[in-house]
Order: structure tokens, then sequence, then C-alpha cells
């Protein structure tokens, strides 16, 4: 490797990349259009300015750069986002994605390109941009804008959908057809190895960084980011997949952790070095001469992408029940296609299956649709109040109609099954994934080498024998019904004994996948007799005799693998937290925006006890912690508050702290308790009270309510007298604390 040229290479990209970006940030247009600007300059088709020495050193810092991309993509998506936009955007993005992809392959084949070509276009036209799309929000200043979050759930839902499709191009171009067995084979094994990596990630990440956070700096927490983000990366073209799929999991389980936001802070500079090399390679790829060559193909395409994003847009957002004004303003944000483009196009190109002139045509087309971003954003508006105008006033009444009755809430009897339905297929699917993998582990691990350690005919035993008594609690969660006892009874009182009938059909379908299963193994391990015979026996003694003492530690297993997946979210509001609650009391911790109302304030002004109920009992800025602050504190952007209220309380003051997202920076973790302390007959509280104990000076803690009898609560003033049996409620440092425990 030539290390000068290597230097020289990067210097004179970076430099032209970061001169193009500031002239297009003058000119209030996306800064990706500056990086393909700056590339192409670079290029080889470019000859009026210095060209690097080496592509392929820039081809390997743009792969680098796709991996750090799709890694921060992960970071951003996560799976409580995608539960919290439920079904409705998975549906529009289906819809999107879909139709794209057939308009993309219907003009690939108008235009004469072969059947892989077609595929490949027919993916790089499916996919908006996110960074385009975000990046004309923030300029036009729509985030407040009631469509904007319909459009972002969409956005992440075609994140995903352009990694599950970059692995089935992957599969069709390297078969070199599109084989139903095969493809089907493909999901199925994508399929399994996602719910592996995310059951063992996400039961596995958040405890580590639980229980590391004390020794783990900015530092630190960089390393070990990219160290994961870069291990999934290899472990997935081990397996079968590509790096990128492999950075986008990673960036996912992530996602999820306490420490998403602080890592994302750290990623940034990261991603956006390699990002704008990455953007700056596609430039290089531009050839002038094609682009003239095909000038009516790139405004074909441009024409496509515009027409179809907002019709497939449109339609999928009134699919869904929204009305004809979000479903438009919608389907008009979507109209360019970005990132995504770039990556499926380069995975082509690697690939050796796409044509070399159609990266610089798909190039050309991003750059059209990109431009034309914010004026078709900002069209919106006027083609809906045209429409309006126009349109019959009976399809306008049946759109309303059918809206409405669309985003009323559904009856308690659809709600109970809906959740009955989701519980049932994630554990199907999660626990049926779990025994499969211990089979092949066991198959291709455990069966051999005990066959060789003590024989074949003892081995099989053996080997059997500890593969079914780890399968046994997974066997157990997969067989036993799912069903509450309220669930139940609620569906008996609605619809009468009949409407339980599919719950009882649910069940034995799950107890025929689990005997399924072990006899699937135990027939390759034994005879087909035998193995159906021991399936029959085993199943039958797991629900019977090992149903308590194992549910119990499934259930206990399941509770954390769901607070670790939630627990970004657990921990921004407060729910979930594993503090006594009183009286729905809990400590949240809420990072400060800038343009919070009360920066600058001191805490007694800002009258949040009074405004919002709620009490700041420690504030963190930067490394200093400052437990049970005085009303003289004041606010500054970037604290992290600890906030004590009840649920309603801080929902409401979240919107309003953390009012500038971009400000929010995780802090290391607060060892603030909400904690009950009882007063007993000799203890050194009776007879005192919160203002003679000095509780804030002394103790750095807060008193927030007195418990007497079996349900009176005593709003504490600092003049009430400790009573023996009373239960102080105490937020502050536990180990401080502990002196009054005595």
């Amino acid at each position: 490797m030539n290390i000068e040229g290597l230097i020289g290479d990067l210097a004179l990209i970076l430099v032209l990349g970061a001169i193009s970006t500031i002239i297009f940030r003058k000119l209030k247009q996306p800064i990706v259009l500056g990086y393909i600007v700056a590339g192409f300059l670079v290029g080889p088709h470019f000859t009026y300015f210095p060209t690097i020495h080496n592509e392929d050193n820039i081809e390997f810092w743009a792969q680098i750069g796709i991996i750090v991309l799709l890694f921060s993509l992960g970071l951003e998506f996560s799976f409580k986002k995608l539960m919290n936009v439920g079904g409705s955007a998975i549906v529009t993005a289906l819809i999107i994605v879909s139709g794209m992809m057939g308009l993309g392959v219907m003009v690939g084949h108008a235009l004469d390109f072969s059947n892989i070509n077609c595929l490949f276009l027919g993916g790089m036209l499916s996919m908006s941009s996110t960074t385009i799309i975000i990046k004309a929000f923030n300029d036009l200043n729509m985030n407040h804008r009631r469509f904007v979050p319909h459009v972002l759930a969409v956005l992440i839902c075609e994140d995903l959908f352009a990694v599950v499709m970059m692995v089935l191009l992957s599969s069709i171009a390297l078969n070199n057809s599109v084989e139903g067995s095969e493809l089907l084979m493909s999901i199925a094994k994508l399929v399994f190895f996602l719910v592996i990596w995310f059951t063992v990630g996400v039961y596995l990440i958040p405890s580590f960084f639980k229980y590391a956070h004390r020794l783990i700096n900015d530092e630190i927490l960089l390393v070990v980011a990219m160290g994961m983000c870069f291990f999934m990366a290899v472990f997935s073209v081990y397996s079968g997949f590509s790096m990128a799929l492999g950075a986008f999991v990673m960036g996912s389980i992530l996602a999820g952790t306490c420490e998403a936001e602080h890592i994302e802070h750290l990623v940034k500079p990261v991603k956006d070095l390699f990002g704008a090399v990455f953007f700056i390679s596609v430039g290089m790829m531009v050839d002038t001469s094609i682009i003239v060559q095909y000038a009516s193909t790139i405004a074909t395409l441009s024409v496509v992408v515009v027409v179809g994003m907002i019709v497939f847009g449109t339609f999928g957002m009134l699919a869904t029940g929204q009305s004809l004004k979000i479903a438009i303003e919608s389907g008009f944000s979507l109209t360019q296609i970005g990132e995504f483009a770039f990556i499926i196009a380069s995975l082509g190109l690697s690939l050796g299956v796409l044509e070399p002139s159609l990266y610089p045509i798909v190039v050309a087309v991003s750059v059209i649709t990109t431009f034309f971003t914010p004026y078709f954003i900002k069209f919106a508006e006027p083609v809906y109040n045209w429409l309006i105008k126009r349109l019959p006033h009976k399809l306008l009444l049946l759109l309303e109609r059918y809206t409405k009755q669309e985003t009323t809430s559904v009856s308690v009897e659809k709600r109970i099954w809906k959740a009955v339905l989701g519980r049932y297929t994630w554990r199907i699917l999660l626990y049926s994934t779990l025994i499969i993998a211990i089979v092949l582990i066991s198959n291709n691990y455990l069966l051999p080498f005990m066959d060789n350690l003590v024989g074949e005919a003892w081995g099989d035993v053996v080997s059997a024998g500890v593969t079914l008594s780890v399968m046994a609690p997974f066997l157990l969660a997969l067989s036993i019904p799912t069903t509450k006892r309220s669930e139940w009874e609620a569906l008996e009182k609605k619809s009468g004994s009949r409407s339980t009938m599919p719950l009882v059909a649910l069940s034995i379908v799950r107890l025929i996948i689990a005997f399924g299963l072990v006899s699937w193994y135990l027939s390759h391990v034994f005879t087909f007799t035998a193995g159906v015979t021991i399936a029959f026996g085993l199943i039958f003694l797991i629900v019977i005799f090992l149903s308590k003492k194992v549910r119990r530690r499934m259930h206990d297993m399941e509770k954390r693998f769901i607070r670790n997946l939630n627990e970004r979210e657990l921990r921004r509001s407060g729910r979930g937290n594993d503090a006594a609650l009183v009286s729905d009391l809990h400590v949240a911790y809420i990072r400060v925006g800038y343009s919070c109302p009360f920066v600058g304030e001191r805490l007694r002004d800002s009258d949040l006890r009074k405004k919002y109920g709620v009490n700041v009992v420690n504030i963190q800025r930067g490394a200093k912690r400052f437990p049970i602050p005085t009303g003289d504190m004041r606010i500054f952007p970037g604290d992290l508050l600890g906030i004590i209220g009840t649920d309603e309380q801080i929902q409401k003051l979240l919107p309003i702290m953390e009012d500038a997202p971009g400000s929010e920076i995780a802090g290391e973790d607060i060892e603030m308790k909400l904690m009950p302390i009882e007063v007993r007959e000799n203890s050194v509280l009776a007879g005192k009270t919160s203002a003679s104990l000095r509780l804030r000076d002394e103790y750095q803690a807060l008193l927030v309510a007195i418990k007497r009898g079996e349900d009176e609560y005593i709003k504490p003033d600092g003049n009430e007298t400790f009573m023996p049996h009373d239960t102080l409620w105490v937020v502050g440092n536990e180990t401080k604390l502990a002196a009054l425990c005595k």
C-alpha cells in the first residue's frame, strides 16, 4: 500500500468535500449533493482537476462508510419505535416499497435492462432518503407539523425493508435466478439469524452496560460500540449475509439501551467522516458522457420516482386510515432516492451483476429528486387545497367516513384478540427459533464430540439428554397457554364460550409445534418411532410436572428481555423503574433541551412543583452531580435532571424539557433511589421532623411522603413529626440513607 498516495487522496477528497459542502450549505442545499459534486471533481471522468491516485483506497474507506452509516441508521431505528408506530406505518411502507419495486422493474424492462438489473433498479427506486427528508423538514421548520411523525415512521420501516431487500438481492444475484424455494430459504435463514442475534444481543448487551457503566467513559464507550459494530459485521458475513446487515442489526440492538443517545453522539463524527468519503466515492462514479447519453432515461426515472412515490405514498397513508391532507403531505415528502440507492448500487457492482452505466444514472436521478424535494414538500398543501375544491363531494365524504372508522378506538374484543395473537406469534417465533438453534448446535458439535468420547450408542443418549435438558424451559414456554385470565373472562362475557374456542385451538397448535420440534430432533438421533414416542412423553412431563417452577423462571427471563428491549424509553420516562412506587411516583431522568423555557432560571423560579407537581431530586452537569439541589441552582442546557412524579406529570413535562432532540447526550448513571424507611420504636427518626433532621443538607435526600396506617399518605411540610410505624418515602443516595434505617 502506498501510504503517501493514500494520505494524499484522503487529503484531496476531504478538503474539496469541505469546500463543496460549505458552498452548498450557503446555497441552502443538502450537503450530500456537495459531497457528490466533490467526488465528481476528483473522479476519473473530470480531467480539469487533480485526480486521486488509487480508487481502490477510496473504495476501502467507502465500504467502512457504508458499515458506519448502516450502524448509525440502526441506532436511530429501534423496535420500541417500530411498536409505537404500529401496523399503519408498516403497511404504508410495504405498499410504497412493493409498488415502487414493481414499477421500477416494469420501467427497467421498457428501457431494455436485463432481469437482474431491473430488480436492482426497482430496489434503488423504492427507498426514500431518511437523511434528505429530515434535513428538509429542519430547513423548512416543519418538524411540528402533524404529518411529520407519520413520514418518519414510514422511513423507519423502509430502512428495515431495505436491509432485508439487500439480503434477498444478494441471494438472487449469486444464484443468478429467482427460484421460489431458494427465495423462501433465504428469507427463513434471514429470520432465523435475526431472531437469534436480537435475542442474544437484547438479553446480554443492556445487562453488560448496566453492570459496567462505572468503568466506561466516552473513549471506552466509543471503542466498545464500534467493536461491536465491526464484530457483528464480520459475523454476518460468516453467517452468509452482508456486512451492512450485521452493522444495522448491532445498531438496532444498541438503540434500545440506555446508552443509545450517548453512543449516537460519540459515533456521529465517525459517521460524518466515513459517510463523507462514501458519498464522495459515489460522486466519483458520475460520468457526464453517460449522463448526456442517457439523459432521456434519467428524466424518465426521475419522473417515475416523483410520481410513483406521491401515488403510492398517498395511497398507503389513505389505506391505513390517515386523512387526505396527511396522506398528500406525506406522499409529497417522499419524492426522492438517496443513500440506500447508492448502497444497493454498490452492492450490485461488488457482486458483478449491475451494469456499470446504471450507477451514474441512479446518482443523477438522486441529485435531481433531492434538489426538488423541498419544493415538493411545500407544494403539497396547495395541491391538497386544489383537490378539495375539485374532487366529488361524495368521494370526500367516503374518505372522511373511512378515516374516522379506521382511527376510532377498536372494540374491547378486538383489542384483546390483537394482544393475544401478538403474544402467541412472537413467542412461537422466538422459542421455535431458539429450539432450532439448540438442535443445530447439538447436531453439529455436541453429538460428534460425545460419539468420539464415549462411543456412538452412549454418545447419542448423553447428547440427547443434554440437549433435551437445555430445550426443556423453551419447550415449556412454547407449550403452555399465555392467555391471561382477565382476557379469557372478558371474551367469555362478551361473546360466550364460542369466542374462547380459538384460544384452545391456538394452544393446541403450540403443543403440536413443540411436539414436532422434539420429534424432528430425536428422529435424527434415534429412529422415527423412538423419536415420536419420547417426544410425546417428554412434552407431557414438561407441561404437567415442571410447569410451575420453570414457568416462573421463564416469566422472569421474558420480563428481563422486554425490559432490556425497552430500556431506553423506560429510563427516559421512568416507567418500569425498580424503585418502589408511592401513589404512582417514580424517578425519571430528563435531558434539558436548548430551547427549554426554564433554561437559565433558578429551580424555585421555574416553579416546576406548582405547575407540574414534580420535584427535582438530582442534577447532573457534565461530570458533576448535585443530589437534592437547592432552589438557587439554575437549569442549563444539557443538564440531566432526576425528576420524581407520576406517569402523567412526567409525560406532560417530557416534551417541554426535551424539545431539542439534538441536545440529548446520555450521562452517567445516577445513584438516586426512591426508597421506604420504616420508623421503629427505638429509631433515631421517632419524634423528629425533616427540618430537624436536616435531610437535604446532612443526607442529600428529599422526603416525598409519609405513610401512616394502611393507606394514609401525608404530604410533608418540614414540620410533621415522625411517629413509630410510619413509613417515610425518601429520594436520595442509598448509601447515605443507610444511617437512617438503623
